[in-house]
């Protein structure tokens, strides 16, 4: 049986690339030939935190680039985020179609039978069906924020979406109407949805970029959600009901604790420099006691001002006398701790990456969420789960310091977090559900290589 050969393309920013590369190691792991498409500006970024040999590749595992479609100076507007969405899907088809070309061209390297796209890449759907080549889709968030993302367009249909004035972003429009309609999902309110609804504009590029990505999921062959079957079980049946190739394959980082898949190449990359200092220093402090009174704070230079991209930590955007007033009790990071026993408890903005780690950790959150799915995951957390406590949208110290007081001292959370943590472990586990999926989805790679239509040069 020939090797199969699955290209991973995922949307260039860290949220996908991230969970991406997890995948791409798991299947590497499992005997799959992989080849990890990143944009040229991350793959210079890659380059200079960790040095070339970090996307260089070996043994059936190789890294390729293709332009993003902005310019420097567009990465310094304020506007970025929604340049990138425009530029990825109006300018990357053609370079990436000539990566799969390439590649059909390459002496040593198997046939491309599978293109592994992330969420907001259905570009590449479409170069794959050009080209007759089967695909997967990776929603890199929860299960309920694909289900909502997919109602965005039902929600403008009946009138939600946009919001006629922006007095409604204030007033609690969002709070006090409730959507009951939603398959597989208890009733939710209009402000746990994406924040691409907070709109008045009937044209918003953002609100359907993002519901049209969503539905464009289930134009692949398979879907690929980095959730377990327990934490979801509801609303990944109503998805079943629609779409019936889902492949639930997470925590991924509980997946990639073994050794073997942890040494695969690629095995440390980062778009952001790492600090390791951080673990010997939590080493020193007492179990379950960090962000209490001591706290480990993951800054990424690039999100707050002074930053300037350089890879350091912008020590200089934090208020006068801070390093003075926290030493002793504070370390400054951007490495992932969760796993560490003195971590306490965990305050986040609730993206989908931090949220399933919190959960596979067996850390309670305190959440502040404010951008895209990040209130869908709050609401799950606080609500369903019943591991976390939401900041209100204006925040203010004293109530962080309640609840993080809260959190710390509520054994009933923590018992909940650890009886989570136990399910993860289980699904992750050979014999659990995530793990039988994973060999599920490779086995299916494995059956489609003989069926494959080769690319000719």
């Amino acid at each position: 049986m020939a090797r199969p050969h699955v290209v991973v393309v995922p949307y260039p920013c860290a949220g996908n690339v991230n969970p991406a590369l997890q995948i791409a190691k798991l299947l590497h792991h499992h005997g799959v030939y992989v080849t990890f498409v990143n944009s040229e500006h991350n793959h210079r970024r890659v380059q200079a935190t960790e040095g070339p040999g970090a996307v260089r590749g070996r043994d059936g595992f190789r890294f390729e680039a293709i332009p993003d479609g902005l310019s420097d100076a567009d990465r310094g507007k304020q506007d970025y985020g929604r340049g990138l969405e425009m530029a990825v899907s109006t300018s990357c088809a053609a370079p990436f179609r000539d990566v799969i070309t390439r590649l059909s061209c390459t002496p040593g390297v198997p046939p491309v039978t599978c293109v592994l796209t992330t969420m907001l890449m259905s570009f590449a759907l479409g170069v794959a069906r050009e080209l007759r080549i089967p695909t997967m889709a990776f929603w890199t968030g929860s299960a309920a924020s694909l289900m909502t993302h997919m109602r965005l367009r039902e929600l403008w249909e009946r009138g939600y979406v946009p919001l006629k004035d922006e007095s409604l972003l204030t007033n609690d429009y969002l709070e006090r109407t409730v959507i009951d309609w939603i398959p597989g999902m208890p009733p939710i309110r209009l402000g746990d949805f994406s924040s691409f609804l907070r709109t008045t504009d009937p044209d918003d590029f953002c609100h359907r970029f993002n519901e049209s990505e969503a539905n464009s999921c289930t134009n692949a062959g398979a879907l690929i959600l980095n959730t377990f079957e327990g934490l979801e079980a509801d609303v990944l049946a109503a998805l079943r009901a629609e779409y019936p190739c889902v492949y639930t394959v997470g925590p991924l980082g509980s997946l990639l604790n073994g050794a073997a898949a942890d040494s695969a190449p690629g095995g440390g990359l980062s778009l952001w420099k790492q600090d390791a200092e951080c673990l010997a220093w939590l080493d020193t402090q007492g179990q379950g006691s960090v962000v209490g009174h001591p706290f480990l704070w993951a800054i990424r230079d690039n999100l707050i001002r002074g930053g300037g991209g350089g890879g350091r930590l912008a020590l200089e955007a934090l208020p006068p006398g801070f390093t003075v007033e926290t030493a002793g009790r504070c370390r400054l990071t951007q490495e992932q701790v969760l796993r560490h026993a003195a971590v306490g408890c965990f305050l986040t903005h609730g993206g989908w990456n931090s949220a399933c780690e919190s959960v596979a950790a067996g850390v309670p959150m305190v959440c502040w969420p404010g951008f895209a799915d990040q209130f869908t995951n709050c609401k799950y957390a606080c609500d369903v789960w019943g591991v976390g406590v939401r900041l209100d949208e204006e925040v203010r110290r004293e109530q962080v310091a309640t609840h993080v007081g809260e959190v710390m001292g509520s054994e009933e959370m923590r018992r909940r977090a650890a009886r989570w943590k136990e399910e993860a472990d289980s699904a992750a586990c050979p014999g659990g559900s995530s793990c039988e999926n994973l060999l599920s989805m490779v086995g299916a790679l494995m059956k489609s290589t003989d069926s494959q239509i080769s690319l000719k040069c």
